[in-house]
């Protein structure tokens, strides 16, 4: 058998022990959605560069390490100072902690919600919102293209659920931590981490979703976030990507909006070793606005890849897109930005833009921008560039009397706070802003390895 193969059957065998092992006193539904998404994974198999969505990225490195199954095993070594430089809301923020796939209260802080909020557990939510989470679950991320999300969904277990209801304007910032703890393990582990964000009728929130490794070390993080926002909905949703150095992280995101919604996307890379985000948001709803606001900071041989999909089914919609990436030493970024208009939907509004800042003469970086319009009464425009540092603008820095690295450097964090410019949580803000400036001063001394 060829590795893909051997790959399959193993996910397929862990698969066997997972819905034998306490899996099997989950709802019927759920078990027929474990069956069919562990089925289709199954016919699909791991992805090659041959197939056009995947030719700039390999998931070799994925199908041919031997991952054990992360629900369940304990880790002792992540503790709350463990996790405390992770924090990217304030103190006060509701903060839902997930180790190694398995929520730990002890971890959060999730305490005196406003009425009929609900911030935690899937699978406490899988229990006393069944109906709820049934009419969400898996129906806006497609796992019958994806054999990630598919195996995600095979393997659906725990995960955060924040549901806010009608006219709810929730203050505090929800931040969903997802921390991977390799200390003593032998084998390399798989998570399958799965977050579900349902925001109700005018209703308005903003949702923090972190991945990080306190411990670093080789483990592979599937994720798959699923969001639905009712009509007159507001979201500003931040996802900051800190994983281990040597870690792998493929993810789905998947956005619904309905009529007259706002949904604020910001997606940060700054980790793991091979990355793939699979970014799709559908305006289902006349009237919609979309900002999708990202930057990816790589550095070594770090890989990125987002792939992104701003659907508009219905007319009088939105969509800006903004990705700056900026890249040094061997890295590789990849962008495949696609915008949709479907027929009948007329006075449509979409801008998408990706630059990239190549900081050495070995980074890389691939870009693809696309619009299908298939309406004759829009607004698209799109563009991408790709090179090294102004020599102009550093010109002008230098004749002010700065020296060259600090000319760099002044250049090299505008184009990061372009992107964080856009940020409207001012706290989140601020504090992202200090993890950029880090990384940035961090890539100038040599950089470490470990996490990010």
């Amino acid at each position: 058998m060829t590795a893909a193969v051997d790959a399959r059957e193993h996910h397929l065998a862990l698969f066997k022990a997972f819905a034998g092992n306490g899996a099997a006193g989950s709802p019927a539904w759920l078990r027929d959605l474990r069956g069919q998404a562990i089925a289709r994974f199954a016919e699909l198999g791991f992805p090659s560069t041959k197939q056009e969505e995947w030719r700039f990225t390999s998931v070799a490195p994925i199908a041919e390490t031997t991952f054990a199954l992360s629900h369940g095993r304990d880790a002792p070594g992540v503790t709350a100072s463990a996790l405390a430089p992770y924090w990217i809301a304030g103190p006060g923020a509701i903060r839902l902690v997930f180790v190694n796939g398995t929520f730990a209260p002890a971890l959060s802080a999730a305490a005196e919600l406003p009425r009929g909020v609900r911030a935690g557990s899937l699978r406490a939510a899988l229990a006393s919102d069944a109906e709820l989470a049934q009419r969400h679950l898996a129906r806006h991320a497609d796992y019958q293209t994806s054999p990630f999300a598919a195996l995600n969904t095979a393997f659906l277990s725990d995960g955060a659920f924040v549901y806010v209801p009608a006219g709810v304007e929730l203050e505090r910032p929800i931040e969903v931590v997802f921390a991977v703890a390799t200390d003593g393990e032998r084998e390399a582990l798989v998570a399958h981490p799965r977050t579900l964000v349902i925001v109700e009728r005018g209703a308005r929130a903003t949702v923090l979703e972190s991945y990080v490794a306190p411990q670093g070390g080789v483990y592979w993080t599937n994720a798959v976030t699923e969001i639905a926002l009712a009509q007159g909905a507001r979201l500003e949703h931040y996802r900051i990507q800190r994983e281990s150095r040597e870690a792998y992280q493929v993810a789905t995101t998947h956005a619904t909006q309905d009529r007259d919604t706002v949904l604020r996307l910001h997606p940060v890379a700054l980790g793991a070793a091979l990355a793939r985000h699979d970014l799709r948001t559908e305006l289902a709803g006349t009237g919609g606005e979309l900002i999708l606001n990202g930057l990816y900071l790589l550095r070594g041989r770090q890989h990125a890849d987002h792939h992104t999909v701003i659907d508009h089914a219905q007319p009088h919609c939105a969509s800006h897109e903004y990705f700056n990436g900026l890249l040094g030493e061997q890295a590789h970024g990849v962008f495949n930005g696609r915008i949709i208009v479907r027929p009948g939907a007329q006075r449509t509004d979409s801008k998408q833009t990706n630059n990239n800042l190549l900081l050495s003469a070995d980074a890389r970086a691939d870009s693809q921008p696309q619009l299908e319009i298939y309406a004759d009464d829009v607004k698209c425009t799109h563009g991408s560039t790709v090179g090294p540092l102004d020599e102009t603008a550093l010109y002008y820095l230098r004749s002010r009397g700065l020296a060259a690295e600090t000319a760099a450097g002044m250049l090299t964090y505008g184009f990061a706070a372009e992107i964080l410019g856009r940020m409207e949580h001012a706290a989140v803000r601020d504090e992202l802003d200090r993890v950029i400036r880090g990384r940035l001063a961090d890539r100038t001394r040599g950089g470490r390895r470990g996490a990010t």
